[in-house]
């Protein structure tokens, strides 16, 4: 059973077993969105969460099958920008992945100036400006 989903803007989801795998794939790649079960092994959801919450704003979705007002109250408290319970509907989810994306990349100021410089090398492209750098020099 796949437990944590790690999930890129053009959709790509990648998957992780246990809270370990996911915390190394989550640090060692870009991702625009984490799904997270509360109830995985070797690390719980909670410490995974925790431990992307020290250095990242990414949104983090929580699927759990802990129901209580208090188990959603302290997974809102401790970082995470929604919470389903399951059972679940797919479409639900699907819905809620996008709106949290949407909000994390369009409605953000921060969010689209990062998303109109880009840096490949010693090339700077500033698409706002219709700048190209080498090198810090203007071509």
């Amino acid at each position: 059973m796949l437990k944590s989903f790690l999930v890129s803007e053009n959709f790509e989801v990648v998957t992780a077993y246990d809270g370990e795998c996911a915390c190394e794939k989550f640090f060692s790649d870009r991702y625009d969105l984490v799904l997270l079960d509360l109830m995985i092994p070797k690390k719980s959801g909670m410490d995974v969460m925790k431990s992307i919450r020290e250095s990242n704003t990414v949104p983090i979705i929580i699927l759990s099958a802990k129901d209580t007002d208090s188990d959603k109250a302290l997974g809102l408290g401790l970082g995470a920008d929604d919470y389903v319970t399951k059972p679940f509907s797919v479409t639900e989810v699907l819905a809620r992945i996008k709106a949290n994306i949407r909000r994390n990349t369009k409605y953000l100021p921060c969010a689209a100036k990062e998303e109109s410089i880009l840096t490949k090398g010693d090339l700077t492209i500033n698409i706002n400006e219709y700048s190209l750098l080498k090198d810090g020099k203007r071509i």
